[in-house]
């Protein structure tokens, strides 16, 4: 896939220049500079996050990697930095439960990824802040999707930064945010979107007019399938596939439903939930990116778009789909995803906030005598450390002798 003539020039030939530029054009530019998250992805989202909790120069986590402001911005962040050092004030005094909340409340409204969940839960447990998966359900049910931006919506970061960025969602939001929050400028939130300015109302919707309405964001799930909950992003799932009933079709890894998906044999259709376990935290290890599997090629053959997704992994922020993720506890860590069989009826009620596998606590139980935890993928150095010590999604994925272990609150022996 290249345009005719532009296999031979040499690297050094300004005409490659020109002809990267008129491929950029045929693939609608999508990637439209280098550095640059182009989508709300996780790093998109974090940063975004990171300016909210405070810990970032106000406006600066959108700028484009080619936009000579951020050059600008790393010089007075430096600044900034050099101060703070000379007694100013310190990471855990910038990110409380406040800013936490904040954090919450913006990741809603910026439609943003499902990684945000995890890392702000992690990022909470170091601090010693007390912050729990119900949080990010509570405080997002009021929050409207405000930011028409891709996978949710249709436009880029670039477009995102200049109608506004952060700090124009921020005065949109108003009273939903605790303005009066200090980061490390040391003057209130309010003082830094009083003057915010929406240059672009398709891009940054006000809130009497949003994208989606108040509790369409990241919704946690829970039932008998995920007792310590799951996550689903509502804002990129399919309105028809949010409350379905079906039977699973379920893969003990993402290897074997990658190897199934391509058989033209599969017993599978469109009214099926996928489920692939054994890619959580401590089972894979690592809890990839693999939550948003592709369909089979059957169905997509057929023109099906979308199916109720299950696992307990993570997916890309770009990603798109009906797709529960995060389910804990984990297959590996002996969770009922474990125990789930192919043919199992499974029930999703996002508006409910629930996951039901019908299967009755007896036959759970047998079930359960009969598994057997997998063998130790490693049996020694930093990957079996991590194996034996790494935190469940809903508390953060982050290793258990960390938590605590930072911010003013924890002992000086600690430090």
């Amino acid at each position: 896939m290249q345009l005719p003539g532009s296999a031979a020039w040499p690297a050094a030939d300004t005409r490659r220049i020109r002809t990267a530029h008129l491929a950029g054009q045929r693939i609608v530019e999508l990637a439209r500079s280098c550095g640059h998250c182009m989508t709300m992805g996780t790093a998109s989202t974090m940063a975004c996050l990171a300016e909210t909790l405070g810990m970032q120069l106000p406006g600066s986590a959108a700028w484009p990697a080619v936009d000579s402001r951020r050059i600008q911005t790393a010089q007075l962040a430096g600044q900034r930095i050099v101060a703070l050092a000379r007694g100013g004030l310190r990471p855990s005094q910038i990110m409380t439960r406040q800013a936490f909340e904040n954090a919450i409340v913006v990741n809603a409204a910026i439609g943003g990824s499902t990684n945000a969940v995890i890392h702000l839960l992690a990022i909470a447990g170091r601090l010693g802040v007390r912050l729990s998966l119900e949080d990010f359900d509570a405080l997002a049910r009021s929050v409207p999707t405000l930011v028409n931006l891709m996978p949710s919506g249709r436009y880029l970061m670039e477009d995102f930064c200049y109608a506004g960025g952060v700090p124009a969602v921020m005065r949109e939001l108003g009273d939903l945010l605790h303005t009066e929050h200090v980061g490390v400028t040391g003057r209130p939130l309010a003082e830094h979107i009083a003057a915010a300015e929406c240059w672009n109302r398709d891009v940054i919707r006000p809130a009497a007019e949003p994208l989606q309405p108040p509790g369409t964001g990241t919704a946690v799930l829970r039932g008998n399938l995920c007792p310590d909950g799951a996550v689903i992003k509502q804002s990129a799932a399919s309105p028809q596939l949010l409350k379905h009933r079906g039977q699973a079709l379920v893969f003990d890894s993402i290897e074997e439903y990658h190897r199934a998906a391509v058989d033209p044999d599969l017993d599978v259709d469109e009214s099926n939930l996928l489920v692939v376990r054994g890619a959580g935290p401590r089972g894979y290890p690592g809890m990839p990116e693999v939550g948003n599997f592709v369909l089979p090629t059957k169905l997509l053959q057929r023109g099906v778009t979308d199916m109720v997704r299950i696992s307990d992994a993570r997916m890309s922020g770009t990603a798109f789909g009906t797709v529960v993720l995060h389910v804990a506890p984990e297959s590996a860590a002996g969770g009922p995803l474990a125990l789930i069989r192919t043919g199992d009826w499974v029930e999703l009620d996002v508006p409910a906030r629930t996951l039901t596998l019908d299967v009755g606590e007896d036959e759970l139980a047998r079930r359960r005598l009969a598994w057997e935890p997998p063998a130790p993928a490693y049996s020694r150095g930093y990957a079996r450390l991590y194996v034996e010590h790494v935190q469940q999604a809903n508390q953060g994925a982050d290793l258990d002798f960390l938590v605590g272990a930072s911010g003013a609150q924890v002992p000086r022996d600690n430090h």
